[in-house]
């Protein structure tokens, strides 16, 4: 590694939580992380209902906002390697500019709002540049955020890619009101997954290798493990059986959010909405010719550091 390369700052904001990672690029390529935090705000809070962010979701988001450019103020990080990606709350929100000002105010960067297809492109890059050696292709990489899922199948150069609207921040807020939810709530929010699932374009049946990325999927494979807390040291590039992910999706599915908040590995602001994508995941495995998959600790964070010039 390049001992004085500079550190670069990578920002995800999403639907559930914002994430930051503080890295500088090997010789190699690859990324050495200085730095990763995140805070759960819930920025998409009723965006689907609503079309606008709330005036309480926005001051959360601002205020971790403050706390994270702190952090990479502190770290000596210029902000002309800083870059702020926002993701499927922002895009869908009517108020955007409100939030994009509060961004350039506290950080002085311009954020940038991706688009479905630039987010899919920034999972699967961030996840694949982690895999060594290469898995057996075509790869299926999946990030299942708070408003959207990212899908995507690659094979050499070749991809199939869609983000589609649907996320636990959404399809919870849409489906799952009872606590817990109850066999009707949870037969409505699979048929919701289902059909996006059918007519995603993304051919599911011809992936060789499963990946599974974001909070979500990490916390899934802290209770498929039994992990004593959020380890990720324990989980990266952990290859588990979708069948045993399936039946622990089962089990959570029907705890209260008190029970899974209890959970020692469970972020307690997840531990409401955790549930609806839950069953996102477990539709797609069960969709994959594969009997396992591999959870990957890299993740978008990891594509837009590497995009920073």
């Amino acid at each position: 590694m390049t001992d004085h390369a500079p550190l670069v700052a990578a920002i995800d904001c999403g639907t559930n939580s914002i994430k930051v990672l503080v890295g500088r690029r090997r010789d190699d390529g690859t990324l050495d992380v200085v730095l990763r935090d995140s805070r759960v705000v819930r920025l998409g809070q009723g965006v689907d209902r609503t079309g606008r962010l709330a005036d309480e979701a926005l001051e959360r988001t601002f205020a971790a906002i403050d706390e994270l450019g702190a952090t990479i103020r502190d770290h000596g990080v210029d902000p002309a390697r800083t870059r702020f990606c926002a993701t499927s709350a922002t895009r869908d929100a009517s108020n955007a500019a409100v939030f994009a000002e509060g961004v350039r105010r506290r950080l002085g960067v311009e954020p940038e709002v991706l688009s479905g297809d630039e987010e899919a492109a920034l999972v699967f890059a961030g996840a694949i540049a982690a895999q060594s050696p290469m898995p057996p292709e075509p790869v299926l990489v999946v990030d299942i955020g708070g408003g959207s899922t990212e899908v995507v199948l690659g094979e050499g150069e070749d991809r199939h890619s869609i983000s589609m609207d649907i996320g636990s921040v959404r399809l919870h807020e849409r489906h799952l009101h009872s606590d817990p939810p109850t066999a009707e709530e949870v037969a409505a929010c699979v048929a919701d997954i289902d059909e996006h699932l059918d007519s995603c374009g993304v051919p599911l049946d011809r992936a060789r290798t499963a990946v599974g990325t974001s909070g979500t999927i990490k916390t899934l494979a802290c209770g498929v493990l039994h992990l004593a807390t959020y380890d990720r040291d324990s989980f990266d590039r952990a290859v588990l059986s979708n069948a045993d992910t399936s039946a622990f999706v089962d089990r959570l599915v029907a705890m209260t959010v008190e029970e899974r908040r209890a959970l020692p590995y469970m972020h307690p602001g997840r531990a409401d909405v955790i549930g609806a994508g839950a069953l996102i995941w477990s539709g797609i495995l069960a969709r994959v010719p594969v009997p396992d998959h591999v959870v990957s600790e890299a993740d978008i964070l990891h594509g837009i550091a590497a995009a920073i010039s």
